[in-house]
């Protein structure tokens, strides 16, 4: 920017593909030095008896002769431009993605999509990045254009008339499915958006993968886990979530690997593979380690659940993508045990907390630096059932109790995954309470049993003394 006496007169692009943006303005300096000075400094330098010699240097910032200009007038003050948090992830993503395509060597990216609104973010600001990237191309970016040219190589160095050509040459989709798991609901999602935005999709299912490793254990163990839903233990449910989540990461790669020479793309290469993992299923600790939240980078990683859904809805519109409401209207849900009449998976239920007070636990982890004693304190009063309705108030109502429970739940799932921190995968930092451990959020990964601990007492100590007061006044 530049800013004259606190008025912005000349503002640069936030975002952009351009290795040097030059902002210019005119500026009368006589503004500047009537606005910095002071009569109390002319005061105390007229009276002093000081003599200072004074040079005169042939030294101009501008010539004489543009005051004899009359058509020349300082720049006029403007408000700043400010892009919204949808626009934001939009052109940070999309900026981000295409600087480290370019300068990495690889042939293009790859995102596994299931189908969710996570995944769909994801493919959607590769989809920005192409968009941006055209934008350039229009513009003659020469430095642009020579990198397209070069991951160009399925047209011969062509460059692509449209955003979702562009897509197609650079950035594939792949939707691994199971058939007693998956829905038709989720697999038509993934294949509307891989039209919508052009990219290479490809459909397969995992199961003849996934059967032929379970049948390690039983041949080896003589024991055959089963799902919850089949009258399967807790860990023998957990067991082959994670089996089918691991071979869906290993299958990622396989194809990343693969695709370009298998698509006939002169010199092969390797695509890099996108994560999506948002920041809120990481705090929690709901995801598999190395599954498919394993990639080379994750530009979705710091992003909460509430602004992935605002980004979709403006992007829909924006991009003009109809598909996308079908993604802001589904449950989220892993796919990760058999559906049945009486049971789908749904994300919200395996977590025992929604995506909102994921936030709110998260924002008041890092940035208000609470422990479990004190955030129970301070959402004892923001969740308490018993407030007074205030318009424009949308958070929860939940008995001291029930606060308790949740409180102690979030910690207890972020003390025993805290290791799963440890390699989460390198994310475009967009929110300032990130637990990415390497780079961001330096924390021990190996806690002691919060059920035993201090802070926990303290909750059951205080709980007994509020529900106490209630019942005094009836409640």
């Amino acid at each position: 920017m530049i800013i004259v006496n606190g008025d912005i007169v000349a503002q640069g692009s936030q975002f952009g593909l351009k290795d040097v943006e030059v902002v210019t303005a005119t500026v009368d300096l006589e503004e500047v030095r009537s606005y910095r000075a002071a009569i109390s400094r002319g005061l105390q330098a007229a009276t002093s008896d000081a003599r200072y010699q004074r040079i005169q240097t042939p030294f101009e910032l501008a010539p004489e002769d543009d005051d004899a200009d009359i058509e020349r007038r300082p720049t006029l003050p403007m408000q700043p431009r400010m892009h919204p948090v949808e626009e934001e992830i939009a052109l940070s993503g999309g900026c981000y993605l295409w600087d480290y395509l370019r300068r990495s060597g690889t042939a293009g990216y790859l995102v596994p999509l299931s189908g969710g609104i996570d995944s769909c973010a994801t493919a959607v600001i590769v989809y920005s990045m192409c968009r941006i990237v055209m934008d350039a191309v229009e513009e003659e970016n020469q430095q642009v254009i020579e990198d397209v040219k070069r991951l160009c190589q399925y047209s011969q160095g062509v460059l692509p008339k449209t955003p979702q050509e562009l897509c197609n040459q650079i950035f594939t989709t792949i939707y691994m499915g199971m058939k007693k798991q998956s829905s038709r609901d989720t697999r038509q999602r993934a294949k509307e958006l891989a039209e919508a935005i052009g990219s290479h999709h490809v459909n397969l299912d995992i199961d003849e993968v996934y059967e032929a490793q379970k049948k390690l254990v039983v041949n080896t163990l003589n024991f055959e886990p089963r799902f919850k839903v089949e009258g399967g233990s807790n860990q023998e449910n957990l067991t082959l979530q994670c089996l089918q989540a691991r071979i869906r990461m290993v299958t990622a790669y396989e194809f990343g690997q693969i695709l370009p020479t298998a698509r006939g793309r002169p010199g092969g290469g390797s695509l890099l593979v996108l994560g999506s993992a948002n920041v809120g299923e990481s705090l929690r600790g709901y995801l598999t380690k190395y599954d498919c939240s394993s990639a080379d980078i994750n530009p979705i990683g710091s992003i909460d659940k509430a602004d992935l859904k605002r980004f979709i809805a403006w992007a829909e519109k924006e991009f003009d993508l109809p598909c996308l409401h079908e993604f802001l209207t589904a449950v989220p849900t892993a796919e990760l045990e058999p559906i049945t009449e009486n049971y789908v998976q749904s994300d919200e239920a395996d977590m025992g907390m929604t995506y909102e007070e994921l936030t709110t636990f998260g924002r008041l982890r890092k940035l208000n630096k609470l422990g479990p004693f004190a955030m129970f304190q301070r959402l004892v009063h923001d969740w308490s059932i018993d407030r007074k309705h205030v318009e424009g108030d949308t958070a929860p109502h939940y008995t001291p109790a029930q606060v308790a429970e949740k409180v102690k739940r979030f910690f207890h799932f972020y003390a025993i995954n805290r290791h799963k921190m440890t390699t989460l995968t390198p994310a475009l930092h967009c929110n300032d309470y990130s637990p990415d451990d390497n780079r961001f959020d330096l924390r021990p990964f190996l806690y002691p049993n919060f059920w035993k601990s201090w802070s926990f007492k303290r909750i059951d100590m205080e709980l007994k003394k509020i529900e106490k007061k209630r019942a005094s006044k009836g409640k």
